[in-house]
């Protein structure tokens, strides 16, 4: 029987990462693929079998990537904004606010602004260690066109009542449409600002590309 031949984008749905991953797995030899005119396909048969004899560190990796994946559909590098001044904490949200409004992932700047605000009053968004995860009090997905994460740092810290004293200097702005949305991106983040070398990389990055890369490598690789 002929072999089969499948799409990258095919074998992406199928695995649910993204082409660029399944691009590394090709080049990795992980599974069999040849050109198709000027098209590089995989062998089914053999993505398959590979599949069916995943080892246990295999799954972990593979349903690791998954989760960079999902991230990386709210987190994307022109969402990133670096080295901006703020005077205080709401000239802070401010700008966010209005780099959310340029993206066109609101409508509105300044009802961003006003309800970013709202929750920082009831309580600080800043968890220590000079990070901050913004977001409105309540979800708005009519208001937020594209669900998605603006990442900013600034050029000096910000005093924003955080628990530890510190100032802030690196802000996460979740804009999301609902609860399972929300709840994994936290969940994310928060794992990702427990690893003191992703934290310092995140303040000394000196383009977006670096930044976008620490928020979507995977963990054995930020270590390093």
């Amino acid at each position: 029987m002929a072999k089969k031949f499948i799409s990258k984008a095919d074998v992406a749905k199928k695995l649910k990462v993204s082409e660029a991953i399944i691009q590394e797995m090709i080049n990795g030899n992980v599974f069999e693929s040849k050109l198709v005119g000027k098209i590089i396909k995989v062998d089914e048969d053999s993505l398959n079998e590979w599949l069916e004899n995943l080892s246990e560190d295999e799954e972990k990796m593979l349903a690791l990537k998954r989760v960079i994946c999902h991230f990386e559909e709210y987190m994307r590098p022109e969402n990133i904004v670096l080295d901006f001044h703020a005077e205080n904490k709401y000239d802070a949200i401010r700008v966010l606010s209005e780099k959310a409004k340029d993206q066109k992932l609101v409508r509105d700047a300044r009802w961003l602004y006003e309800v970013v605000v709202a929750r920082e009053e009831l309580i600080s968004t800043a968890i220590g260690n000079g990070v901050a995860l913004l977001h409105p009090r309540h979800l708005h997905p009519s208001k937020i066109k594209t669900p998605s994460i603006l990442f900013g740092r600034s050029d000096e810290g910000v005093d924003f009542d955080a628990p530890d004293n510190k100032p802030v200097n690196i802000f996460f702005m979740l804009l999301l449409h609902n609860d399972k949305q929300h709840l994994f991106s936290l969940s994310y983040i928060s794992k990702l600002i427990m690893n003191s070398d992703v934290l310092s990389k995140f303040s000394s990055a000196t383009t977006t590309d670096e930044i976008h890369k620490c928020l979507t490598v995977l963990p054995e690789t930020n270590n390093a």
